[in-house]
């Protein structure tokens, strides 16, 4: 019987891994529920991916992409806006209307501390992330610096459970944006910084 034609067998392959991870968890990946959703054999899951390991980092991928698009179509948004805003607006977004894929999505990066073949996904997402900022911001380590600080205040929010204040948030990432006196060579303030 001739094999029947199906180019985008793989990346359904893929969605339907995130919908497992997104409806199971992590633990309920396998090639046999992901071969299932995506209503192929499961000889077509063990085709394209060799392990379990290649699923679950080919649906961090995906999410990751998807996240990335979420943050550049933010920034994009109300672009009369301050940077500090669309950023508070961005957190809002990801602990609302998409709460569950963000949490997701923490889960999955947090999978790295303990599988090593997941890790450079994790800081390619940072550094993706990075980029996007870099154009809107004065310099790279601006960028770095908003990076870490939308992403600690994230797992902070997540964690704890404390309502998000997007006001505070703009504040916190103006804070971080604001220009600074250069420290001395000792790490110092400016003297006239301190009053």
């Amino acid at each position: 019987m001739a094999r029947r034609y199906d180019p985008d067998r793989r990346e359904r392959i893929v969605e339907a891994a995130v919908r497992v991870v997104t409806e199971h968890g992590i633990a309920g990946l396998s090639h046999r529920n992901v071969a299932a959703e995506a209503d192929v054999p499961l000889g077509s899951t063990t085709y394209h991916f060799a392990d379990r390991d290649e699923l679950l980092a080919a649906a961090l991928k995906r999410m990751n992409d998807e996240w990335l698009a979420g943050l550049a179509d933010r920034l994009a948004e109300h672009s009369e806006l301050p940077l500090a805003e669309r950023l508070a607006r961005f957190v809002g977004h990801c602990l609302g209307s998409d709460r569950a894929e963000t949490e997701l999505s923490y889960e999955l990066y947090f999978v790295g501390l303990r599988n090593p073949a997941l890790r450079p996904l994790s800081a390619e997402l940072l550094e993706s992330v990075a980029d996007l900022l870099r154009p809107v911001v004065p310099d790279p380590v601006t960028a770095r610096l908003l990076t870490a600080t939308v992403d600690g205040l994230l797992i902070q929010l997540l964690l704890s459970g404390r309502d998000y204040d997007e006001r505070e948030a703009a504040v916190l990432f103006e804070r971080v944006l604001a220009p600074r006196a250069p420290a001395d060579r000792t790490g110092s303030p400016p003297a006239d910084a301190t009053g």
